[in-house]
């Protein structure tokens, strides 16, 4: 199985809908918090040109998706 990851915040109500998909279809995934982990945060950066906009969806260290269904949160 493909090596997930979810990139967003706490204050973003969209990386609590993709969470929700993930766990509905039963998809194993590390969620990140980009406001909080600083780590995760330059990950991200490095990623994606994206890097403002969260949730954004890693899979096997590429990103396959920015934002849930057309939306996102900006980040500084």
């Amino acid at each position: 199985m493909p090596d997930l990851e979810l990139f967003g915040t706490a204050a973003c109500p969209y990386t609590e809908e993709i969470r929700d998909w993930l766990e509905f279809r039963g998809q194993k995934f590390t969620e990140y918090d980009v406001e909080r982990d600083r780590d995760a945060r330059e990950r991200l950066r490095g990623l994606s040109a994206s890097s403002h906009t969260v949730p954004v969806l890693v899979e096997d260290g590429k990103v396959v998706q920015v934002g849930w269904q057309g939306r996102g949160c900006s980040i500084e």
